[in-house]
C-alpha cells in the first residue's frame, strides 16, 4: 500500500519582539547576553515506498497452497483437444489427456488449488488437480474462451467471446450471477487497476477497451485502442495499462485512471502475450508473426532487448516460479519455446498441432486473478 505521508510543522513561540539579527549579541535593554534562539529541525520521514502491484509474485514467494505442488507446464492444444503435460526439469512430455473441444487457456483458481481448461467449442471447464497433474470430469460452462477472478476470489469472469459479454458467475458452483452484454465486439483478456476496483477488458474485433466496475458489474468507460487489442497489463507501479495490438505489430502504453493512450512502442508484427519478470522491473512481449519477444522496462517504458525465436510464433504462457525461463506456446508450429531470460537462450519442445494458452505451474502470488497465470 503507498503510505501517507504527512508532512512536520514546526511552530516557534516567541515571547515578545525580537530581532535574529541580534541572537549572539547583548540584550541592548539590559546590556545581559541575549540567548541563542535555535529553530526546530523537521523531523525526518522515511521515503515513501514505491507501489508494486507485483510484490507478491516475485521469485520464492510462493502462496502456502501450493505447498508440495509439482512443477509442471500445462500446454492446451486446440487443434487436438488435448492438454500436454511437459516436466520443465526435462523438457519432455510426461502425459496427454483428452479434454472437450478446442481448449484455449490453462487457468489457475483464486486459491490455485485447481486448474482450469477452457474449452470455448466444447462449452466446458475441466478441472485439473495440479497436486497430480490429473483432470477431472468436465463443467458445463457456456463459451468459456477465457476465464478470470475478481481480486477477492468472490466471483469468477467467464468471457464468452462469440457473446461480445463477460459472465460473473460463482467460482465454485459456476451458477450464473450477471452476464454483462458488453459495447464492442470479440473480448479477450483483461486485468484490473491497482486497488481491484475495476477490471479493463480488450475487444479485438472492434478496437476497443472498455471498464468495469467490479462491485457493480458495470460499464463505466469505453475507449478506442488500435486496430485489435490483445492481453493487456498493468504496470508494476499501477500508473499505465500495457496493451499488445496483433494488428499494429506493438504495445500502447494508456493512463491507468483515464484510459488515454500516452505512447505506442512498436514490437514486431502479431503482438499478443504479455509477462512481468519475477523482479517486476521487465515486461516480456511476444510477437507471434515476428517470431519476437521484446523486453520493455517499467521504470522508462522503452524497449531494452529483444529475443529471436526463428521461423517461430511466440504466443502464450508464463514466467517460471525463479524467473529463469519464459515459456511460450509456439501458436503456428506446433513447439513450446523456453527462453532463458538472462541471455535469451531459446529451448525447442515439439508438441500438438495448436498449442495456445500455456500454464506454468505452480508461480507465486498471493491471489490468482486467471488467464495463463495472472497473480496479486
Amino acid at each position: 500500500m503507498v503510505a501517507l505521508l504527512a508532512g512536520v510543522a514546526v511552530v516557534a513561540f516567541v515571547a515578545g519582539r525580537h530581532d535574529s539579527r541580534r541572537d549572539d549579541a547583548s540584550h541592548p535593554a539590559t546590556g545581559t547576553p541575549a540567548r541563542n534562539v535555535t529553530s526546530a529541525s523537521p523531523t525526518p520521514t522515511a521515503a515513501p515506498t514505491p507501489l508494486n502491484v507485483y510484490a507478491n509474485d516475485a521469485a520464492g514467494m510462493l502462496s502456502p497452497n501450493v505447498a508440495g505442488v509439482p512443477s509442471l507446464v500445462y500446454v492446451p492444444d486446440t487443434e487436438s483437444n488435448v492438454v500436454h503435460v511437459i516436466d520443465p526439469a526435462t523438457y519432455k512430455i510426461i502425459s496427454t489427456f483428452p479434454v472437450p473441444d478446442r481448449p484455449q487457456h490453462v487457468v489457475p483458481s483464486p486459491d490455485m488449488k485447481t486448474l482450469y481448461v477452457n474449452s470455448d467449442n466444447g462449452n466446458a471447464l475441466t478441472p485439473i488437480d495440479p497436486r497430480t497433474g490429473k483432470p477431472g470430469a468436465p463443467i458445463p460452462v457456456i463459451d468459456p474462451y477465457n476465464l478470470y477472478f475478481t481480486p477477492d476470489g468472490t466471483r469468477a469472469i467467464v468471457v464468452p467471446e462469440k457473446f461480445s459479454s463477460l459472465d460473473f458467475r460463482d467460482p465454485h458452483t459456476w451458477v450464473l450471477i450477471k452476464r454483462l452484454k458488453l459495447p464492442c465486439l470479440f473480448p479477450n483478456h483483461m486485468d484490473f487497476t491497482a486497488d481491484g476496483s475495476s477490471l479493463v477488458v480488450s475487444c479485438e474485433g472492434s478496437g476497443q477497451l472498455v471498464r468495469v466496475d467490479v462491485a457493480t458489474m458495470g460499464v463505466t468507460a469505453v475507449v478506442p485502442a488500435g486496430k485489435s487489442p490483445q492481453d493487456i497489463r498493468l504496470s508494476a507501479d499501477g500508473k499505465v495499462f500495457y496493451v499488445a495490438d496483433q494488428d499494429l505489430g506493438g504495445v500502447e502504453i494508456m493512463d491507468a485512471a483515464t484510459l488515454q493512450q500516452l505512447s505506442f512502442l512498436p514490437t514486431g508484427a502479431g503482438t499478443h502475450g504479455m509477462y512481468p519478470s519475477r523482479d517486476a522491473k521487465q515486461l516480456y512481449v511476444s510477437n507471434r508473426l515476428a517470431g519476437t519477444i521484446s523486453v520493455i522496462d517499467y521504470a522508462t517504458r522503452q524497449i531494452v532487448g529483444t529475443w529471436t525465436v526463428p521461423g517461430g510464433s511466440p504466443d502464450m504462457g508464463g514466467v517460471s516460479a525463479d524467473g529463469s525461463e519464459l515459456w511460450l506456446s509456439g501458436r503456428y508450429n506446433s513447439e513450446v519455446y523456453v527462453i532463458n531470460t538472462t541471455t535469451g537462450a531459446l529451448k525447442r519442445i515439439p508438441v500438438g498441432k495448436g498449442p495456445h494458452g500455456l500454464c506454468v505451474f505452480p508461480q507465486p502470488g498471493r491471489i490468482s486473478l486467471g488467464h495463463t497465470g495472472n497473480y496479486r
